[in-house]
């Protein structure tokens, strides 16, 4: 991975005092692109998904494993006045400190964003909670599920006549910790014209509400929540999922081109293509119901690989529903370099999946696995100058944890 070409955000220092998803996305990202992130966790279990399954044969959790690589754990008792004293130290020459702990939790810590200013002006401050600080529900806390739900997200998702339905994957979480990350790197480009650092202030609230996108503006403009559609798309027909002789697959056919093409090319079906009822995206909504049937009925003629391979040579968009083993062994998968293995301290060789993120002249690098926790407390602690005998009591009193 090393290229001698230098990390775009090497030099700057991260102190992550995030937990579990959206926290911990956001300070792996900013390692990914070179930053020193030291990530402080509890000496007794660390970061909550350290107890979250699947584990791996050697106990550790999937979970943790895969938003903490380019991180070094540092494991320190917050409860006690020398712990607050050491993460005090480190947040005085840090860039960047992101934590996602209940409103007013980090300020018996002496960690929050007014008492840290105070000792490093120039620190960018980003804090992830559920609703957001200034929010009236600004102490109860935040997860993803809850704001699925709270966001309005699961009201239409799933099946008509079913139960509302969440995603499977930690979505919100992701996207509140990309806002995160980029509030973070505009901050940094602010503070090198101004000298000045900032709070930012990141929900998870925020981040479904936005991530509504155009049922957010439909509903805004019409006054009209969505409804539940299923794998049908509420304003493009033929735009959802259809069943083969043999499995089912996704078709995106999104403009009347695309119709016309699809019909008098893959379908062999001109008439469809004529119909007036099909004529416009507008029309073929109006008459989903009848389309939708007629197409059904034809596809089921032939097998999912036989109708992807023939629209993909029409140019069409179509896609078959691979199971997730598939799809990370899949040739445009690993010619991407999404998937990279990584070594290990306990593990050795591990397979994560890679940064998306694909910039030519500074590219993500992975410089360290995830780390055990507090594998890194002795290293950190020597370096603000401890030596041995000192940070061998801290260890003996429990005011950190040195796992490695």
């Amino acid at each position: 991975m090393m290229d001698g070409r230098k990390s775009v955000l090497a030099g700057y220092r991260v102190l992550d005092l995030t937990r579990v998803l959206a926290g911990p996305w956001c300070t792996m990202t900013l390692g990914d692109f070179g930053a020193e992130v030291i990530k402080i966790e509890n000496p007794e279990g660390g970061d909550d998904t350290r107890k979250w399954g699947p584990f791996t044969e050697g106990g550790l959790s999937v979970y943790y494993l895969m938003t903490n690589r380019n991180k070094r754990s540092v494991a320190i008792d917050l409860a006690s006045s020398e712990g607050q004293a050491i993460a005090g130290r480190l947040a005085s020459e840090a860039d960047v400190v992101v934590e996602n702990y209940r409103l007013g939790a980090l300020r018996k810590f002496g960690l929050d964003y007014e008492t840290v200013r105070t000792i490093n002006p120039r620190v960018v401050y980003c804090s992830i909670s559920g609703y957001g600080r200034d929010s009236p529900l600004a102490h109860l806390p935040g997860y993803d599920y809850v704001t699925q739900a709270e966001a309005g997200m699961m009201s239409f998702t799933g099946e008509p006549d079913g139960m509302p339905l969440k995603l499977p994957v930690p979505l919100i979480d992701l996207m509140a910790g990309m806002n995160a990350t980029q509030s973070v790197l505009l901050a940094l480009f602010e503070r090198e014209r101004t000298g000045q650092g900032q709070l930012i202030d990141i929900s998870l609230l925020d981040a479904g509400v936005v991530g509504l996108l155009n049922a957010g503006s439909e509903c805004l403009l019409t006054g009209e929540s969505p409804r539940r559609l299923g794998n049908h798309h509420p304003a493009i027909v033929p735009y959802q999922m259809f069943r083969a002789s043999d499995a089912p697959f996704v078709v995106g056919v999104g403009n009347d081109n695309q119709f016309r093409t699809l019909c008098n090319v893959v379908l062999q079906r001109p008439e469809l293509a004529a119909d007036a009822r099909f004529a416009t995206n507008a029309q073929r909504v109006a008459h989903r119901d009848f389309l939708v049937s007629e197409l059904d009925r034809i596809f089921a003629t032939r097998t999912a690989q036989a109708w992807v391979e023939a629209m993909r040579l029409a140019g069409l968009p179509v896609g078959k529903v691979r199971p997730v083993a598939e799809v990370l062994d899949a040739p445009e998968v690993v010619a991407r370099g999404l998937i990279e293995e990584v070594t290990h301290p306990q593990m050795g060789a591990l397979r994560l999946i890679g940064s998306p993120l694909k910039l030519a002249q500074t590219p993500p690098r992975t410089r360290y696995a995830p780390p055990l926790l507090g594998q890194h407390t002795r290293e950190v602690l020597a370096e603000l100058g401890m030596g041995p005998v000192e940070i061998d009591r801290l260890v003996s009193k429990g005011v950190a944890g040195a796992g490695a």
